[in-house]
């Protein structure tokens, strides 16, 4: 899985993107909604337009569950334990989306951290979001 050094690397830039977590969540998002427009059939309640104060909101919440997450990634299907619930039994999201949005939040990261995104970030990055969308996809089986 993930060694110590890529471990400590997911929580350096997590720690580093929290403050801008609504702009890389919500662009995230925006990615996966344009490449992949099936998904929006979750959001049609919302206002899932580029600025609109759901869109932010939500990419916040997704963006500060992954820097969480990354703190104890040993402790991953405990820390999404709420978010696995909420996700397969009350919004019944298709797990399928788990793996869109996460190649959609490497794009967004790549975008927004440029030089800094090497190709290690990127690798161990890859891999704790696969871990991340495997998590909440548990409680499909």
């Amino acid at each position: 899985m993930l060694s110590n050094q890529e471990k400590m690397l997911i929580v350096q830039i997590w720690e580093r993107l929290t403050p801008v977590a609504e702009e890389i969540g919500a662009d995230a998002l925006l990615r996966m909604f344009a490449c992949f427009p099936g998904s929006k059939t979750y959001f049609s309640h919302l206002d899932i337009s580029r600025g609109s104060p759901h869109l932010l909101s939500l990419g916040k919440k997704i963006v500060l569950a992954l820097a969480e997450g990354s703190k104890d990634i040993s402790q991953l299907t405990v820390t999404l334990a709420p978010l696995q619930i909420m996700h397969a039994y009350q919004l019944r999201i298709d797990p399928t989306n788990f793996k869109l949005l996460s190649h959609c939040m490497l794009v967004a990261l790549s975008c927004h951290m440029r030089d800094d995104f090497t190709a290690v970030a990127h690798a161990a990055m890859d891999k704790y979001l696969s871990a991340f969308a495997a998590v909440l996809a548990e409680k499909y089986r």
